[in-house]
């Protein structure tokens, strides 16, 4: 993507003052404060309406930038080599001299960090002397915004500015891995979970339900475009829109299509501004037909899951 420099050094310019902007990212877009400032940080919960128990994901430039933060081991720079930048988070201990805010990780000793792949953040973060709190830019327990169109619907003029970036490439959160002991998964994303197994060479637990919120996503109620989901539908009542994961023969302006031949990249791509397009079309309900439970399938059925719980 071409990048626009006048843009960047306004989103850092609001940045240094402690403002938050959204960031575009290839999962979905950010809404981002200085990760050192107790004020930012304060700023992007209070917008969010976010609970303070939900800590936020930090993003990074590279390593070099996040030595200065956090401790590093073997698993870690296994993973770091192989997929980043892109759609994975860390959980990693925080060093001792850290100067990421108490607000940033709910006063845990841990951190959540990524390296995003989108070439505008990347400018940006490059030019920045601290690194990006940056939480998915929408309210707590909706749909994640994955083009500026959404953040505006979701936040009017609430945030100072949008970094735009065109649409996310992935259209899911990033996958999160607990790195600090035995490696384990804490949120399903947009990085395959079995590759991450192939990389580290070991079988992976999931543990995306636990009883204190380890790290973002992990709620039970999430991602939900504020009308009820029933899931595995075979048939549709009256009135309600019907989302499927390829496209049939048969015409029907209740059918929502998240691909055209049940690619399963395609179909998450699309699946939050599907959720956005049906809400705003006033359907009351959202029947989802059975999405394959695989690659990034479970991804989808793992959102739709705590969609439902509307």
């Amino acid at each position: 993507m071409k990048i626009n420099l006048s843009n960047i050094k306004k989103a850092k310019k609001l940045l240094n003052l402690g403002e938050c902007v959204a960031i575009p990212t290839e999962t979905v877009y950010g809404l981002a404060g200085n990760a050192y400032s107790n004020k930012a940080c304060t700023k992007i919960f209070n917008l969010k309406k976010r609970p303070k128990n939900n800590p936020l994901i930090v993003h990074y430039y590279n390593k070099v930038d996040l030595k200065k933060d956090c401790d590093f081991n073997n698993n870690f720079s296994k993973l770091y080599k192989k997929f980043c930048p892109g759609p994975i988070t860390f959980i990693l201990n925080l060093r001792k001299n850290s100067k990421i805010s108490m607000i940033a990780t709910n006063k845990k000793r841990t951190l959540a960090v990524r390296f995003p792949k989108h070439s505008v953040t990347r400018n940006l973060l490059k030019r920045l002397k601290f690194p990006l709190a940056a939480p998915s830019a929408n309210i707590t327990t909706r749909v994640s915004a994955v083009c500026a169109a959404d953040i505006k619907e979701d936040f009017g003029k609430k945030i100072k500015y949008i970094l735009e970036g065109g649409k996310s490439s992935i259209g899911l959160e990033s996958t999160i891995v607990d790195l600090r002991n035995k490696p384990r998964i804490l949120r399903l994303g947009g990085l395959d979970i079995q590759k991450i197994q192939k990389v580290l060479n070991t079988k992976i637990k999931i543990h995306n339900n636990p009883k204190k919120i380890l790290a973002p996503g992990q709620s039970q109620l999430h991602y939900s475009p504020g009308i009820p989901i029933r899931l595995n539908v075979k048939k549709i009542k009256n009135k309600e829109a019907f989302l499927l994961i390829r496209k049939k023969r048969i015409k029907n302006p209740n059918y929502y299509y998240l691909s055209k031949k049940g690619n399963l990249n395609e179909a998450a791509k699309n699946l939050y501004s599907t959720l956005r397009k049906i809400k705003k079309n006033k359907y009351k309900s959202i029947a989802v037909s059975r999405i394959p439970n695989k690659g990034l399938g479970k991804t989808i059925n793992d959102r739709l899951i705590r969609a439902s719980k509307f």
